[in-house]
């Protein structure tokens, strides 16, 4: 199954961008545009996780990005607590799902739990 784009409502959408466009660098995730009140973050141009203001309440949710490697997943955890996240799970393998399976966890400004994972063993670490 694959997911062409993600929409979420946020609490306060300027504060939430400035903090995703911290937190996603370190993965090459840029925010490309605002459109019709939802800020479009992506690569090469094309928008796949957007930002929009809250209408409604709600539950937190949570959602993972792919690093291409674990020091992706390292700077990922790092950029979004110093863009104000919380920790929820710093940067480790959690083989409880598979053994190449290493992630780092955070809560975004408005609860939501964002993971960064890498499912490739890179050299020299296990």
């Amino acid at each position: 199954m694959s997911i062409d784009h993600l929409g979420l409502a946020v609490a306060n959408l300027e504060n939430s961008q400035r903090f995703y466009v911290q937190a996603l660098a370190p993965l090459g995730i840029r925010y490309i545009r605002e459109v019709g009140g939802w800020a479009g973050f992506g690569k090469d141009g094309l928008e796949s996780f957007w930002l929009g203001r809250q209408t409604a309440p709600r539950t937190p949710s949570h959602f993972a990005f792919a690093a291409r490697t674990r020091d992706e997943v390292r700077a990922f955890y790092e950029a979004a607590l110093a863009a104000g996240a919380k920790p929820n799970k710093p940067p480790q393998v959690l083989d409880i799902y598979h053994r190449n399976f290493f992630a780092a966890m955070v809560f975004d400004p408005d609860g939501n739990n964002v993971e960064a994972v890498c499912h490739i063993i890179e050299q020299g670490e296990e």
